[in-house]
This record gives structure tokens, sequence and C-alpha cells, in this order.
């Protein structure tokens, strides 16, 4: 029987493990480990009561390699789900590597102190992983993962060729506190406040924080204005789906989070540089986080949708075709099933499911990996059946 370790007890960490308890038969034992193991038990309480499935708890300092051997090895797991910060991705793959277990994580690998990620160092673990015998599969959240996988199965069933994609993300919900980051601060608002890029033409194209506007009919929402972001899965994807032109990303914001970001910004918050307060060095945006709500705690106060999805443009036997593929989730229908709101649900529905491919062996295969890179076949199907439908709207070329 299949065994499973879950490291990252935040709200996504939680979705992961309600999901993967009520997909019992695919996961075996399951393991919640964090560093604060009373959010473990919490969860492990909600899961009992709920699903009535028994899931084990365990602490672990992700950043000690040697620790998450052990815990790897006492739990005796098959698979590493990564649900714990990017800057510990590195850690938990090379842990994996010599325990010789399959490995997904949601996030590629950032450092804590460069503002910048990038799949380099994760790639370049490609043969540890092929000599180890185990799968590595990143990026296996919503966008970076279903994006990918959206883009993997319009490439397979409705395009020669795809010259044109725009990933677009909205969260239209409404949490009622005047500033909140629907996943981790610190990541959050590291990626918001950074330079855009998109792909065109063989290159990157750079653009200054937020300067890029489109507006989009999102269905069941409404027009929303979005902004052009840098996200991690444009690497991977410019890499992997033939014939692409231009590859870009937008997600919405509301006016008073774009006002509270700059003013922030503009007083030095979002920095990643130390500062001396009263003889003790802190990093402004770690501060600002331990003043922020946490995302975890989000979910029942969570009202509205989210719409994310990809809309392609190519060829389809010599004719120009596009194509929109996106779903909706609603924070309150989320919370209900798993008590996370819907940018937890939307996260971590997916990485169960990738991970349930790969222990099922139909997504196996040694070595490190986007989700572009499997058949998005039985992905498609299980996001259906596990709680994020998918809908397909032909659009005019």
């Amino acid at each position: 029987m299949s065994k499973t370790l879950i490291i990252g007890a935040g709200g996504v960490g939680r979705v992961v493990a309600h999901k993967c308890a009520m997909n019992a038969a695919a996961f075996g034992e399951i393991t919640l480990a964090s560093r604060t193991r009373s959010k473990c038990d919490a969860i492990a309480l909600e899961i009992k009561q709920k699903w009535g499935v028994t899931i084990k708890t365990a602490a672990i300092d992700a950043d000690d390699k040697i620790a998450l051997i052990a815990l790897i090895k006492e739990s005796g797991a098959k698979i590493v789900l990564n649900i714990a910060l990017p800057y510990q991705d590195l850690t938990i793959m090379d842990a994996c590597v010599e325990a010789k277990v399959d490995y997904l994580d949601t996030a590629n690998y950032e450092s804590p102190d460069l503002a910048k990620f990038e799949y380099k160092a994760q790639w370049a673990r490609n043969d540890a992983f092929k000599n180890a015998g185990v799968t590595a599969l990143l990026g296996g959240g919503f966008d970076p993962g279903v994006t990918n996988a959206f883009a993997a199965f319009a490439q397979k069933h409705y395009f020669d060729e795809i010259r044109y994609l725009d990933i677009l993300d909205c969260n239209a919900g409404d949490h009622g506190y005047p500033f909140a980051t629907n996943f981790n601060p610190e990541i959050n608002l590291r990626e918001v406040s950074a330079k855009g890029r998109y792909w065109e033409n063989g290159e990157w194209i750079e653009t200054d924080p937020l300067s890029v506007k489109i507006a989009w009919d999102y269905p069941q929402i409404g027009e929303k204005d979005s902004y052009l972001l840098y996200h991690e899965e444009l690497e991977s994807l410019v890499q992997n789906i033939k014939g692409l032109k231009r590859a870009r990303f937008f997600m919405t914001f509301g006016q008073s989070y774009l006002t509270h970001l700059r003013c922030l910004e503009n007083v030095g918050m979002l920095s990643i540089q130390p500062v001396v307060h009263k003889g003790v060095k802190i990093i402004p945006i770690e501060f600002l986080k331990t003043l922020l709500p946490d995302p975890a705690t989000l979910g029942a106060r969570t009202k509205g949708k989210t719409n994310i999805g990809c809309v392609f443009e190519g060829v389809k036997e010599g004719k120009k075709r596009k194509i929109y593929i996106y779903n909706v989730c609603d924070h309150e229908e989320s919370y209900r099933e798993v008590f996370s709101q819907a940018i937890s649900y939307t996260t971590g529905v997916p990485a169960m499911i990738g991970a349930k491919l790969i222990l099922e062996g139909k997504w196996k295969k040694a070595g490190v990996w986007n989700m572009e890179n499997f058949d998005p076949d039985p992905f498609m199907d299980e996001l259906s059946k596990q709680g994020l439908p998918w809908h397909i709207a032909e659009m005019e070329a």
C-alpha cells in the first residue's frame, strides 16, 4: 500500500491533506508535517471528524535535509508533497533523491536573499532524479500546474500549432480586510512588486511592475482590469509548447490592494534587505508578514469566486482557431468542503491529483518534469471529479 508525506500545514497544506484523505485508497497512510506540529494536529482532527480518516502528524524543519530524510524513512512514504515555502524546494528535493521517493511541489525555487524565481536549480537535478529512479513533478498547483495542463490539452486536441497564449487569473473574492494576501504574504508581495516579463518572438521582454493592463470579461464574474506579471509557468511553457510566438500572464487586482501595495513599497516595507531597528536587524517584508492576516484564516470570511484559465490562438488543419479553457471556483463552497478559501483550494486539489497520478503509475517517469511533459487527459478527467470542473469556449479568431 502507498504511504504519503505532506510537508506544510498552511492553507494549501490543509486542502492537500483533506483531498488526500478523501482519496485514501490511492494515498494510503498519510503523514502531515510542518515546523509547528499543532497546526498539523488541528488539520488531522478536522479530517478525522469530517472524513473518518486518521492521519499521522510530525514536526519538521524543512531546511534540515538530514531530518527530512529521517522523516521520509520513518513515514515509509513513496511520495513527498512539498507544500512548504519555495525557499525549501531544493532541500526537500535533495532529501527525496537520497531517500529514493517521488516528489511534487506547487511553486518553483526562490532564494530568500533574491526576489527571483526560476526553474534552473530544480531542472539541474534531473540527472540525480533519473539516477535515483524517481519522479519530480514541478509546479503542480493551478498556475503553475493546471494552466500547464490546459496548454498540453489544447496542444494535443485542439491545435496543430499554438501561436499565442494568455494566462488569465482573476480572484473576485472579498475577505473583508482592508489589505491581505491570499497566500504567503512574503512570496505574494515579492511576486507582485517585481518587474513584469513576457515572451515574444523568441525573447523575454521586461516591463515596469503592473504597467501593462488589459480588461477581460471573466465568466461568472464580469469584466476586470488584469495586469501583466511574470509567472513561472511561462518559463517551461515556452520550451514545451511548439510554435509559440507570444506567452503572457495576467492577474486581477482591486484598487484598494494596489493603493496599499504602492504605499508599502514607497516606504520600504517590501524590501528584503535588512535594516536596523533599535539595534536589531529586521527584514521589512518579513515584519510586514507578521502584521498581515494569516492566509490560512481567510476561508471562513471570504466570499465570491475565482476564474483562472488560458486563451489559446493558433492553427488547426490550416484554419485559425481561438479557444478559452478555464475553471470557476467558489470561495464559500471550498470552505464548506475543506475549510479553506478558493485560492488554497485551486492550488491544493491539483497537487493531490498530480501525486495521485504518479502513485498510480500514469505519470511515473524518472527525472524532473513540468506538468505539460505528461499526458494531460487523465489529469483533466480528475479535475472534474475532484472539484475543479473546467470549461471550453470557442472564440472568434
